[in-house]
């Protein structure tokens, strides 16, 4: 066998220093040089879905803000967008101008999140204090104006359950005036400096043919000079009236390549640009009512007697999310299933890594922006045998995942014990 021919395997994950949440990469590798890739997501599954289908629409919407830690408006809008859909339900024109605002906040605060940690994967972790500092102000804001600052509960059926005040409006114009005071530091931080560059510029390309194949979304499509934004091809909530247009690398260098270093683009004047939609949905902010069905007995009633089906879209900031919502004139709902835009962007990972050195795994993998417990889902086991599968020998129900995570448990507490008895 020649040198050339000489690879090995290795694998991250699923517990990695390098990933907040856990999932498994694995790689085969010549020398230093990626020649293939693969996943395995499937670590973090927590039974959303099976656990919203036992609920009324109203307390699904808070399970549903839950299922990604920065999302706290995203997946509660897509739910909430598909039941108003189903009922007949017409939002209030202020109150869709609420939605898109507090939907603007979060795209801020998730972009400068991402910001910070793809400088802390980069080892600049100078730069990962100061976008994290600028991220504490949209922070703080949310806290005001929602009574949290992650899961915002402001999402409601029929519109929201919290109006704008004075204060508010007031704290939101400072802190727009703040992001436009920082913006050109972070521009340059991130897109300037030559230690960011060396490191981004021609790293995990996507073409657009792949991003296209691959059905990428969000600013991993957008970085590859797909003009997609939910925003944009399907307005909704106050998009409609006032229009956005999706951020392009080639709009802001001239050209794209569709790499690390174009994601990074995307992300930075995204946050520019809801900046300007803030101030444009502030200064058009309609008066009028905050929700359609403000007493809840009279919605969940409402709601029990709704039948159909519907899907409720939303461009989260990593892309855009669906929930598939199906009533049947019960207390419950016949099917809930959600798509996490990480779901569509994981594939686009194999393209990126081939032909990549190992050192720049953790910033190709975090390019995406990727929310692992928000795109699981659970594992059904095909063919039986001695695992532990159910008589039917095809899914892992309730009982036998019980049972299973209480045997691995005793496993791993034996094993403990057998390692301290050597250390004694």
């Amino acid at each position: 066998m020649s040198e050339k021919e000489i690879t090995f395997s290795t694998t991250i994950g699923p517990t990695h220093p390098a990933f907040k949440e856990p999932i498994q990469l694995s790689f085969e590798l010549h020398g230093e040089e990626i020649v293939a890739a693969d996943f395995v997501p499937g670590q973090a599954h927590r039974g959303v879905e099976w656990m919203g289908m036992r609920r009324n629409p109203v307390q699904i919407l808070y399970l549903a803000e839950r299922i990604c830690g920065i999302c706290g408006v995203t997946h509660a809008m897509s739910f909430a967008r598909a039941v108003e859909q189903i009922a007949g339900i017409e939002v209030p024109r202020r109150a869709h101008y609420l939605r898109s605002i507090a939907c603007e906040w979060e795209r801020i605060h998730s972009h400068l999140l991402w910001a910070g940690v793809a400088a802390h994967e980069l080892g600049f972790d100078s730069l990962f204090y100061v976008a994290w500092q600028a991220r504490e102000k949209v922070l703080d804001l949310m806290e005001d104006f929602t009574g949290s600052r992650v899961h915002y509960s402001t999402i409601a059926i029929g519109g929201v359950r919290r109006d704008l005040d004075d204060r508010v409006r007031k704290a939101m114009d400072e802190t727009l005036a703040f992001y436009e005071s920082v913006f050109e530091q972070l521009r340059r931080a991130f897109l300037e400096d030559d230690t960011v560059r060396l490191r981004c510029v021609g790293t995990g390309v996507l073409t657009a043919k792949e991003a296209l194949e691959l059905c990428a979304v969000g600013p991993t499509a957008r970085a590859s000079g797909i003009p997609w934004d939910v925003r944009q091809d399907h307005p909704y909530a106050a998009y409609a009236e006032v229009p956005v247009k999706a951020v392009l690398p080639d709009a802001y260098t001239g050209e794209t390549h569709g790499d690390v270093y174009d994601r990074i683009v995307v992300r930075v004047f995204e946050i520019l640009q809801s900046v300007q939609l803030l101030h444009q949905l502030l200064d058009q902010l309609p008066e009028g009512p905050i929700n359609a069905c403000p007493k809840p007995v009279a919605l969940l009633m409402r709601l029990k007697k709704a039948t159909g089906e519907a899907v409720g879209m939303h461009e989260a900031p990593r892309g855009e999310v669906s929930h598939y919502v199906r009533l049947a004139a019960a207390e419950a709902p016949l099917s809930w299933k959600v798509k996490a835009s990480s779901y569509s962007n994981y594939m686009s990972w194999v393209p990126m890594l081939v032909g990549e050195q190992v050192a720049d795994i953790p910033i190709i993998a975090a390019s995406i922006d990727p929310c692992i417990s928000c795109t699981d889902r659970v594992l059904v086991r095909k063919g039986g045998g001695s695992g532990g599968a159910s008589s039917s020998g095809q899914v892992l129900t309730k009982a036998d995942l019980t049972r299973l995570s209480v045997a691995k448990t005793r496993r791993l507490q034996a094993s403990a014990a057998a390692r301290a008895e050597v250390v004694r």
